[in-house]
């Protein structure tokens, strides 16, 4: 993966923790996610260096030895997006997440996508 790009995402603000993705030039993204401690010691200018860390981290791990109650995992468990598993009330949850980041924002988001229809056609001369 050749790296292009690197964004770091408040959670609540920064508050609840930050996510940050490393983007690829083929549009890989990883993404890392970290909650704040109680001190908050986590930051918007040490996020980048904690999610290297834990992504060194998980690099240098062997999957099949990693072990979950006295049993080995041969692969990680992979977490589904609530749109995927189509579950509402996970979605409005992170709809409600969203609002409360973007406020006082003039544009909320929003879950759906809207185009704009217009009349105009381009004329050649």
């Amino acid at each position: 993966m050749h790296l292009i790009g690197v964004q770091v995402i408040p959670e609540q603000g920064g508050k609840a923790g930050f996510t940050v993705e490393f983007v690829g030039e083929r549009g890989e993204i990883v993404s890392v996610s970290m909650r704040n401690d109680a001190a908050r010691s986590l930051n918007r200018l040490n996020a980048i260096e904690q999610a290297k860390a834990i992504f060194s981290e998980l690099a240098n791990t062997d999957i099949e030895t990693i072990e979950n109650g006295g049993t080995t995992v041969g692969e990680p468990k992979m977490r589904h997006s609530a749109r995927t598993t189509k579950d509402a009330d996970e979605m409005e949850s992170q709809l409600d997440e969203g609002l409360e980041d973007s406020f006082p924002a003039s544009d909320p988001v929003s879950i759906t996508v809207s185009t704009v229809p217009t009349d105009r056609v381009r004329r050649r001369k």
